[in-house]
């Protein structure tokens, strides 16, 4: 008997330890995307995937230039030196299908760059704006399909971030039906 009265009162105790829990969500993304930084973070990967593309570019036309010169004077070359042009040409394209797909890793890597300490920034703040407002749980809304019984505490983090929220247009009066 005082095994279940033991067993009871320990069901008890992490039901109402539970209860005490505060649940809130946020939309991660959506709070990204309005932190004023981002915008910085877009322009710099921007130019960055700009400058790859135009360095691409540059040896594409200097490939197509070689081609083009060697299929004019290809006829006038030994056999050896058709060859050899041939490997040069060929050792171009390998280099440039490498740059490209190098081009990728690196855009990816600059995009981590730059957004990481935006990320850290952000999440920092929810910690915060949920330890200052009691909360044990900050769920992101993306991954939820149901959402939990909790507060969206967006406002909050983007007070503490200094965001203003944007101003809703006001409605325009629509005039009744005329009878």
């Amino acid at each position: 008997m005082k095994k279940v009265l033991l067993g009871a009162a320990l069901v008890f105790g992490m039901l109402s330890a539970s209860a005490q829990n505060k649940f809130g969500y946020i939309n991660a993304n959506e709070l990204m995307s309005s932190m004023p930084e981002i915008e910085k973070a877009q322009k710099t990967l921007q130019a960055y995937q700009n400058d790859l593309a135009q360095t691409y570019q540059d040896y594409t036309i200097e490939f197509s230039a070689l081609d083009s010169a060697f299929n004019v004077d290809s006829s006038k070359l030994s056999e050896t030196r058709k060859e050899i042009k041939r490997k040069e040409l060929a050792d171009k394209y390998i280099a440039i299908q490498t740059f490209q797909q190098g081009s990728q890793e690196k855009i990816q890597a600059k995009q981590e760059e730059v957004v990481a300490p935006i990320r850290e920034k952000m999440l920092a703040t929810i910690s915060q704006v949920a330890k200052e407002n009691g909360y044990t749980y900050i769920f992101n809304e993306e991954g939820l399909i149901v959402k939990p019984q909790g507060d969206n505490i967006i406002g909050l983090v983007k007070a503490k971030l200094g965001i203003k929220a944007p101003v809703a247009p006001k409605p325009t009066a629509v005039p009744a039906p005329r009878k």
